[in-house]
């Protein structure tokens, strides 16, 4: 009997010739990722040990992005303990360079690994053929003292991409219509695979996208067949996979999804969940007060370009805010070079600086009682981007830039 890709990667960190769906086994971990939301409370944690060790330095990277720059003195105290640990034990150390999800795939995911993350979008490593998954600060602790954790071989769901996505039509309006279609739950603690001939039309910037959102079907990770793309992709950031690892033709899978690309149209998900699904078309003419265009999901040059391409010569409307958030210091710089931020800026758009902004809901942009905001970013959980009675619709970026532009939900071929 076949293995499926997450079940190769354990089994190589397990030391295993094979595992199957619902073996517990112990694991080598070869990375793990912590950022400002939860890494003070596993510090906390690791000097209340009697004998604390950290089992390989060079497999952490800590990364400031969730409050950049600081929103409060409880934030500062939180960055500066940060701050200082990591100096003092030699950590890999980012602040003010980006969304952590976005800077591990620009600086460190390798195809093959098996890298825990504390946060929960770190399934988006996928998109190279790493097996990430997001833990606790408990979890995450163990595998920074002793360099091993336990995993549940998850089941996996099997997604055979076939066309390609019409002009107009982005990867995030892909995976929000698998999530309508499954269900908030319809993954849950399983991987979620992805391969076959419409895999070769997506970009990195579409699979880590498509990687990324899985979390919110309940997905344990997501994995994509690594093709000359994503090993383009690793070459150009000057890495060598791992391994690489496809599923055997008898694999078995939990359930199996053909979904032609070519049929996918704009959606948004209708608050307050992320598989609240409906078409763009069927939200027309919603008032909005804010928009983003940014985030671990959709904050790369790819998505910017389309914004860009959209505001070109327009105008934000009046009584809209519009942030504009380049995921990473490198997506910034390659903003700048186009000619991208002097585009939204022009247009009365607001740019900000790499970080996760108010996907994140606690500093930059938070929106108020009664407010809507339409965004690239991550959820739409009531009270995700500030006041628990607002509502937040998820959309691509260029339905974002269009409805930032017309002042209400719109489709970006009506601009």
């Amino acid at each position: 009997m076949g293995m499926t890709i997450a079940e190769k990667i354990i089994a190589a960190a397990a030391g295993k010739e094979e595992v199957r769906a619902g073996d517990i086994h112990t694991v080598t971990l070869d990375r793990l990722m912590s950022n400002d939301g939860t890494t003070h409370l596993t510090i906390d944690m690791y000097n209340n040990l009697k004998n604390p060790r950290i089992a390989d330095k060079d497999k952490l990277v800590w990364i400031i992005d969730h409050n950049v720059p600081c929103d409060s003195p409880k934030t500062a105290g939180s960055h500066k303990k940060m701050r200082d640990f990591a100096k003092a034990n030699g950590i890999a150390f980012y602040e003010g360079e980006g969304v952590c999800h976005q800077v591990m795939m620009e600086k460190y995911v390798r195809p093959g690994e098996l890298i825990f993350g504390a946060d929960s979008h770190t399934c988006a490593y996928g998109a190279l053929g790493a097996f990430g998954t997001g833990v606790g600060c408990t979890d995450y602790l163990y595998g920074m003292v002793t360099g091993t954790s336990w995993v549940l071989v998850p089941e996996t769901l099997h997604f055979y991409l076939t066309g390609e996505l019409k002009e107009g039509v982005y990867a995030r309006d892909l995976i929000l219509t698998i999530i309508g279609r499954i269900g908030a739950n319809g993954a849950n603690y399983k991987a979620m695979q992805f391969d076959g001939p419409g895999l070769k039309s997506l970009t990195m910037s579409d699979r880590i996208a498509i990687c990324n959102l899985c979390v919110e079907a309940g997905a344990k990770t997501a994995l994509m067949d690594v093709d000359e793309i994503a090993l383009d992709y690793l070459k150009e950031h000057g890495r060598e996979p791992k391994a690489v690892y496809t599923a055997d033709e008898d694999a078995v899978y939990a359930d199996e999804y053909e979904i032609d690309l070519s049929i996918i149209t704009p959606v948004v998900a209708k608050p307050h969940f992320v598989d609240n699904i409906a078409s763009v078309r069927e939200c027309e003419g919603i008032k909005i007060d804010e928009a983003f265009l940014g985030s671990c999901n959709n904050g790369r040059i790819e998505d910017l370009r389309a914004g860009a391409e959209i505001i070109k010569g327009k105008k934000v409307h009046p009584l809209v805010r519009f942030l504009v958030v380049p995921a990473s210091q490198e997506v910034y710089r390659q903003a700048l070079k186009e000619g991208i931020i002097s585009t939204f800026m022009e247009a009365g758009a607001i740019v900000m600086n790499p970080n996760c902004s108010v996907c994140w809901g606690s500093c930059q942009g938070v929106i108020g009682e009664g407010e809507t905001l339409i965004s690239t970013g991550t959820r739409n959980f009531k009270g995700r981007a500030g006041h628990a009675d607002s509502f937040v619709y998820l959309a691509s970026s260029a339905t974002v830039t269009a409805s930032a532009i017309k002042g209400e939900i719109t489709s970006a071929d009506k601009i």
